[in-house]
């Protein structure tokens, strides 16, 4: 019978995180099985299998109840943080084959011992909705512009596309109440993966609070979406909302579910161009060895 591990992901204080299951030994499993996974415990699950060339240590597939997905983000970070726990990891840089393309994680030891862990995203491509786009999306969350802050909306996408909608403060983003079908049907129609509301905390401190709502996962919101909080970094940037460096940019989410979260992303620069991201965050081992 497979074993699935479950650990929280992006944890703020040692609570709150994206519930994640686990399967560290997933050699052999369907995708259906894979996917029935998803579906009994409700999560976006993680799965690791044997590396299929040279070029990479090894693989990982992710699940959601509804589908399969190309990359996730808070998935990786548990996965590889369950592994290095549990002493299955030999390198401290470990090469990734995902389904959106490889990946590159990175393990030291926190000052409590247990693994840190921080994995590689691409630089973020950014383009603002049109007027009609925009107004769709409003319609979603049924707010009007009024709720906005002074900044465009955007799809931004470091491995999968979310739409950046910017509001004027805390109480709003978490007085939002979306209609999933509305939800998933705007993202169809603009080329997203998942509404992300999102404001500003302390600009000078570089912290900001979001919401996610995705298209179609099989449950309405996630208290933490590491690639969403990629993808963000990158629009913060385009928006100028955040200066060209490399300073730690921390990203709190699921305030709204009792769940707050906390995500780390720092930008990395060559002359001056963004060329990708570094995405991490706290882990806290849940319920272990569940069948």
């Amino acid at each position: 019978m497979t074993s699935v591990d479950h650990v929280n992901v992006f944890t703020h204080q040692g609570k709150g995180g994206n519930p994640c299951p686990l399967v560290v030994d997933a050699k052999g499993m369907s995708g259906e099985q894979m996917q029935a996974v998803a579906r009994k415990h409700g999560h976006e699950s993680g799965f690791v299998l044997p590396a299929e060339s040279e070029d990479f240590d090894l693989t990982l597939r992710f699940y959601v109840p509804n589908h399969e997905m190309e990359m996730c983000g808070h998935a990786t970070v548990g996965a590889l943080w369950l592994l290095a726990r549990n002493s299955l990891l030999s390198k401290t840089t470990v090469r990734i084959a995902t389904r959106s393309g490889p990946v590159t994680g990175f393990l030291s030891k926190g000052t409590d011992g247990m693994p840190k862990v921080e994995i590689t995203q691409p630089a973020g491509r950014v383009g603002a909705l049109t007027t009609e786009q925009t107004n769709d999306v409003l319609h979603a969350l049924g707010i009007g512009r009024d709720a906005l802050a002074d900044l465009p909306l955007h799809n931004a996408v470091t491995s999968r596309t979310k739409t950046l909608v910017p509001m004027k403060d805390v109480d709003r983003l978490n007085a939002l109440v979306a209609d999933p079908a509305r939800v998933e049907a705007v993202c169809r129609r603009i080329g997203s993966t998942g509404l992300y509301p999102y404001t500003i905390r302390d600009k000078g401190e570089r912290t900001f609070e979001a919401r996610q709502f995705p298209r179609s996962s099989g449950y309405p919101e996630d208290a933490a979406t590491g690639i969403a909080a990629a993808a963000l970094a990158f629009g913060l940037l385009a928006d100028a909302t955040i200066d060209r460096n490399d300073r730690l940019i921390r990203i709190f989410q699921g305030r709204a579910m009792g769940q707050l979260s906390e995500i780390h992303v720092r930008i990395g620069f060559a002359d001056g161009q963004a060329i990708g991201c570094l995405l991490g965050g706290a882990v806290t081992p849940a319920d272990m060895d569940e069948p």
